[in-house]
């Protein structure tokens, strides 16, 4: 198995890189020879932060709200909050979204929001995408949602990261979405595969009719 293990290892040094940069930078650190490096936040990493405010929030307001009724409208709904809305085809789904956002102000906000973020990596040129974030932050602010209006300062913060996608269209997120998938196939049988199957399946990985949209 030892290729697999490479590929792996592979995949894991790549986030490692990453992941050493920002440690990095959050602590004030220089990076020798890497002084010219431009670090990009690409549009999985971002949407992802707002997506686990997004979580907290759902998870507030369930702990908070007294009504069974409603604590029932907002039980199981995680995965269609944090999901692609573009992704929910099913109309019973849609409806069970449509249905907790409609009930919860600051949870419709967030999650509005959340879907449009995703258009500052859609515009034709950097200064288009500046518009959009511009935009984005404040509406963010006059919310008036605390955590939305954090995710305000974060995105203004690392603003000149996100906008230098434009210049450098990279992102990580299809490597990482391959490791999340090849720990869970390594987990499910416990450890216990045969290496022909476990190759096969791995392989199958780079497949994009099985694996769409990773990032």
């Amino acid at each position: 198995m030892g290729r697999l293990l490479f590929l792996q290892m592979l995949l894991q040094f790549t986030l490692l890189l990453q992941n050493t940069f920002l440690f990095y930078q959050q602590l004030g650190l220089p990076l020798q020879g890497l002084s010219n490096a431009v670090q990009v936040f690409d549009h999985f990493h971002v949407v992802k932060l707002v997506n686990e405010k997004l979580d907290e929030m759902r998870r507030t307001q369930y702990n908070m709200e007294k009504d069974i009724n409603k604590r029932k409208v907002l039980k199981g709904t995680r995965y269609l909050l944090l999901r692609n809305g573009a992704d929910i085809f099913d109309k019973e789904y849609k409806t069970r979204l449509d249905n907790a956002l409609d009930m919860n102000q600051p949870l419709s906000q967030a999650y509005y929001l959340k879907e449009q973020l995703r258009e500052i990596w859609m515009q034709p040129n950097k200064q288009a995408a500046e518009k959009v974030m511009l935009d984005w932050v404040k509406q963010a602010q006059e919310s008036k949602v605390p955590q939305l209006m954090k995710m305000a300062v974060t995105i203004m913060a690392y603003r000149t990261g996100i906008l230098a996608w434009y210049d450098c269209p990279i992102s990580t997120g299809k490597a990482e979405g391959i490791n999340n998938k090849i720990k869970v196939m390594k987990r499910v049988p416990y450890g216990f595969m045969e290496e022909r199957s476990f190759q096969l399946r791995l392989y199958a990985l780079h497949d994009s009719r099985i694996i769409p949209n990773v990032g």
